[in-house]
């Protein structure tokens, strides 16, 4: 057979096949795929929606920008609030000060004009000429801006009981601007003690003592305010919160009213060189230093004289602290007063005062 041939043959063959699979791709349904796409098909309110959000982010943005307009004049009525707030506690305060500058200036009217000052944040010291003709001395102003300007020294700070220093040595030791005698003394057992009741450090030297024969405590409380009197019982002190203090005698001016003056210290002596410490209404203290040449009385002032003087200059309280050679006022490293014995006496107590 020829190739022809055998392709005939084939065609002739697979005819019948072919024509069958024609009929059957022809009468039959093609395959479908059932797909769901309602969860694909946009939402017809969404562009509603984008539009609500929209308006609101808009709403908001206006809302921050009121907001932050409000903070920002909050803010400037706070500035000007404390600005005015500050401008009237500036004048508040100053007016509050013009009725201490006013007192300040008349007790400065009665004492004169001070030939010395000392001024710092804690303290204020000027210093003043006394000569009323029949004695002679200097006063000492001090306003004490801190409590703490203020001190006592006991002693010589070798810890030995009776042991004593001039108030140069104490003024020098303790690094104090100035330094005035304190309390009174007894000698004995190898020393010079202080007398009667005595309190430093928070405690009593030699315990609490009644007062008796006029002795008077005279010292400072922890507010820096002078405080002194007779005292018959601890309680009656402690109730004062004392800071520290010593004893002498006589009170001089209580509450603003002169005290009687034991006769015995009217003549022994009548004059002698003498120490005192009085306080202002306005807790500024006031020390008077008076010189004399011995102590037999016939120099220095009698205590009728310096009452008189502390009465005049208004003060409210004044004690009379040791006199005689014991006398001393210190100022700025140096001794004012001539004292009585040709030289610095030394004793157990002394005030001293710090810039």
């Amino acid at each position: 057979m020829t190739p022809k041939q055998v392709n005939r043959w084939f065609m002739l063959a697979l005819a019948p096949f072919i024509g069958a699979s024609l009929c059957i791709w022809l009468l039959s349904e093609p395959p479908r795929l059932e797909l769901d796409t309602s969860a694909y098909v946009p939402d017809s309110g969404l562009s509603e929606e984008t539009g609500h959000i929209v308006q609101g982010l808009d709403q908001a943005a206006l809302t921050v920008d009121k907001t932050i307009a409000s903070i920002e004049k909050t803010g400037r009525l706070y500035q000007q609030t404390t600005a005015a707030m500050s401008s009237i506690l500036k004048d508040t305060t100053a007016q509050a000060e013009v009725p201490e500058r006013v007192y300040n200036r008349r007790i400065t009217a009665k004492l004169g004009v001070p030939t010395e000052r000392v001024s710092s944040d804690r303290i204020n010291i000027e210093l003043f000429k006394v000569n009323p003709g029949s004695y002679h001395g200097y006063a000492m102003k001090v306003k004490l801006n801190d409590p703490n300007a203020m001190a006592m020294s006991l002693g010589n700070d070798t810890g030995k009981s009776g042991s004593t220093e001039t108030t140069l040595q104490a003024v020098t030791r303790h690094g104090a601007v100035a330094g005035i005698n304190a309390g009174g003394y007894a000698d004995g057992n190898g020393g010079r003690h202080p007398l009667s009741t005595t309190f430093i450090d928070g405690k009593y030297v030699t315990g609490f003592q009644p007062s008796f024969k006029d002795l008077a405590f005279v010292g400072l409380n922890q507010s820096g305010q002078l405080i002194g009197g007779k005292f018959w019982s601890q309680e009656q002190l402690d109730q004062l919160d004392p800071k520290f203090g010593a004893t002498f005698v006589p009170v001089l001016i209580k509450n603003g009213k002169k005290t009687p003056i034991p006769e015995k210290w009217k003549t022994a002596p009548a004059r002698a060189p003498r120490t005192v410490i009085a306080n202002y209404k306005d807790d500024q203290l006031l020390i008077i230093v008076t010189e004399g040449y011995d102590e037999k009385g016939k120099s220095g002032a009698t205590l009728q004289e310096l009452q008189n003087k502390l009465y005049n200059l208004g003060v409210k309280d004044a004690y009379n602290l040791d006199g005689g050679g014991s006398s001393s006022l210190i100022l700025n490293g140096r001794v004012v007063n001539k004292p009585s014995d040709g030289r610095l006496r030394p004793v157990p107590t002394h005030f001293l005062f710090f810039k």
